[in-house]
């Protein structure tokens, strides 16, 4: 069934979303999930990098406060790697600083989503980057 927030142009986009919490994953993969889209997850940077190649996400989320790599070193990472430098990522983040944007924009993020996120600015945020697909 249909949703009113008109997620049917979701259907079957590809969206990582990569956090250190199983909460705020779980959270993100049911409202992907109901918006039509394909969710793949990812615990922190390193597990993202093994699985980007594999699955190749049309966007990808990312939280910056993560252990070992953090959101910032990953968006990096993905963004020189050539195959993905056109993928957008989205920085999540519960500080919502100049200076952590500012950051996100350095490393090459898309947008910046503030958390705790609600199912409609994750949909927006994932519709705003989604690529234009032939109808």
């Amino acid at each position: 069934m249909e949703t009113e927030s008109g997620g049917a142009h979701l259907n079957g986009l590809k969206v990582m979303v990569i956090d250190d919490s199983n909460t705020i994953r779980k959270s993100a993969e049911i409202f992907l999930a109901q918006a039509g889209c394909t969710v793949i997850l990812a615990e922190d940077g390193f597990d993202a990098l093994a699985k980007i190649s594999d699955h190749q996400p049309d966007v990808v989320f990312v939280d910056i406060m993560m252990p070992r790599l953090d959101g910032y070193q990953t968006c990096s990472l993905i963004k020189k790697n050539p195959r993905f430098a056109g993928t957008p990522v989205i920085m999540l983040s519960s500080k919502d600083g100049l200076f952590d944007r500012a950051r996100g924009v350095m490393v090459g993020s898309d947008q910046y989503l503030t958390k705790p996120f609600s199912k409609d600015s994750l949909v927006a945020a994932v519709a705003a980057h989604a690529p234009a697909r032939a109808a």
